[in-house]
């Protein structure tokens, strides 16, 4: 029989989670749903939104685009491969940016014991030192399915003490995600500016496995003062429309002829500065597994996504046309301009995680510059 001062730190989380410190998810709706925490005892308020992928929720969880939202995952078992080093650099492939991004995390059942080579501390423990509150015990099912009817609303994890709904699409949020200076990676032939909306860190793994050198910018950086072969527009949280200055900038860039790839709000943004309109979403999209259709072909690819917003087909200028479409509700995917030197992609062709499937369309842009 083990000594009860022996306890492992995973053992110490299974006393309380067992205990039972309970909180509630509260919906906009009025709904409550009471789960038992396993992350930071401490109140939080976003968007609530649904994920569908059964894997990669450190990537997922510090993904820029998830600022300000509550992340539900509905596959039901969470937490059982534990968590990598924290180790949040480029070269060490494990995350997507510095931090965890959500406000919130959703899950049915935390697995508490966790078995990876990789892992190094327990889901609960990374969330806790992130000060991000997280609950099991939540009738994920259920919560999806009013998302699903009712869209994406407003919800805030409560303790004793009672916080404000808070909508992070009704403010910039990106400038809490985007850099505050300029920095440089790489040192290849052609130099590619990439305008950062909160850039997903895999982006830049992929763009410098080529001959390049990286200008990263700021999202509110006139462009306009640096010399580039080409522009790649990130992806990014919330409203697009609440970031005019970056709308400006690709404006510009388009028009003076210099190749320019965007990706999910970096199609958004290329959408809106050449004359196109977006929209929200009921429910978005956030998965591993969105099958999308290369328009005027029988090209299909299986991508991961991460979006809110779309674009609206019908407001897409001449000259242009839809390059991509979902073929699970026929929303638009991506832009191309007839002279193939301008194009976006609502999905992620990085993935990180999902299917590298589309990793093809870096090549593409590259041959460009």
């Amino acid at each position: 029989m083990p000594n009860i001062f022996e306890f492992t730190l995973t053992n110490i989380e299974m006393v309380k989670l067992m205990a039972g410190i309970r909180a509630n998810l509260v919906l906009q709706n009025g709904m409550v749903f009471e789960g038992v925490s396993f992350g930071a005892e401490v109140a939080s308020a976003g968007e609530v939104v649904f994920n569908t992928s059964m894997v990669g929720y450190p990537e997922s969880l510090t993904d820029p685009s998830y600022y300000g939202q509550i992340l539900v995952m509905t596959y039901p078992l969470i937490g059982n491969y534990g968590i990598p080093a924290n180790d949040y650099s480029i070269a060490a492939n494990n995350y997507e940016s510095d931090r965890i991004q959500v406000k919130g995390l959703i899950v049915s059942e935390y697995s508490i014991k966790y078995s990876h080579w990789q892992a190094e501390q327990s889901l609960a423990q990374w969330l806790k030192a992130a000060n991000i509150p997280a609950l099991s015990g939540i009738d994920t099912r259920r919560l999806t399915q009013v998302l699903r009817e009712e869209g994406s609303m407003l919800g805030k994890i409560v303790f004793d003490e009672e916080i404000e709904f808070y909508d992070p699409n009704r403010e910039n949020v990106v400038k809490n995600v985007s850099p505050d200076t300029v920095t440089y990676l790489g040192n290849g032939s052609k130099r590619v500016a990439l305008l950062d909306m909160g850039c997903k860190l895999s982006i830049l793994r992929y763009l410098l496995e080529w001959d390049v050198e990286i200008v990263r910018l700021p999202y509110d950086t006139d462009i306009s003062k640096y010399n580039f072969d080409g522009l790649v527009i990130s992806n990014g949280p919330g409203n697009p429309k609440q970031c005019p200055r970056p709308i400006e900038m690709v404006k510009q860039t388009i028009a003076k002829g210099i190749p320019t790839f965007g990706i999910c709000m970096g199609n958004q943004l290329m959408a809106l500065a050449v004359g196109a309109n977006t929209y929200k979403l009921k429910y978005g999209h956030h998965s591993q597994n969105q099958p999308v259709k290369e328009v005027g072909t029988d090209c299909c690819l299986i991508t991961a996504q991460n979006h809110g917003f779309a674009v609206n087909e019908d407001t897409i200028p001449d000259g242009w046309s839809p390059w991509f479409r979902n073929l699970n509700d026929g929303t638009n995917e991506g832009l191309i301009h007839h002279s193939g030197k301008f194009m976006s992609t609502q999905f992620h062709p990085e993935a990180a995680p999902g299917p590298s499937d589309a990793s093809i369309l870096f090549e593409k842009f590259m041959r460009l510059l």
